[in-house]
């Protein structure tokens, strides 16, 4: 069996993230000209000297979803982000950003005949 080609695995890692750093500077860069910069949920008010800690939030959880209008957008401090998606994880049982990519339900019965044979054995 051949050995998975590291490098171009490192390679392809290395741009999808390099990729979402992009998507990410975009709207946030547009979400900052939009909307003042006042967290959301707490209203607590932010300057350049602390402007990191202010995050874009996707209300539907789809960090593709960017429409021009920024109707999908929230500003939420870095601890109302964390905490919005907490309830997310709390709600559904899995997390929204695993949500895209979560795998289908196992549809196997693995142990359906270990009755059958136990009895056998014993």
């Amino acid at each position: 069996m051949p050995t998975p080609d590291n490098a171009r695995l490192d390679r392809i890692v290395a741009e999808a993230r390099r990729a979402a750093e992009r998507r990410g500077h975009g709207y946030r860069e547009r979400a900052l000209k939009m909307y003042p910069w006042i967290c959301g949920r707490c209203a607590r008010e932010f300057t350049r000297a602390n402007l990191h800690k202010l995050t874009v939030h996707h209300r539907n959880h789809n960090h593709d979803d960017n429409p021009a209008d920024g109707s999908n957008w929230e500003l939420l401090c870095l601890y109302c982000h964390d905490n919005e998606h907490s309830r997310q994880l709390d709600h559904t049982g899995v997390s929204a950003l695993d949500a895209e990519d979560a795998p289908a339900a196992a549809t196997s019965t693995p142990f359906a005949g270990l009755g059958s044979l136990l009895k056998r054995g014993a």
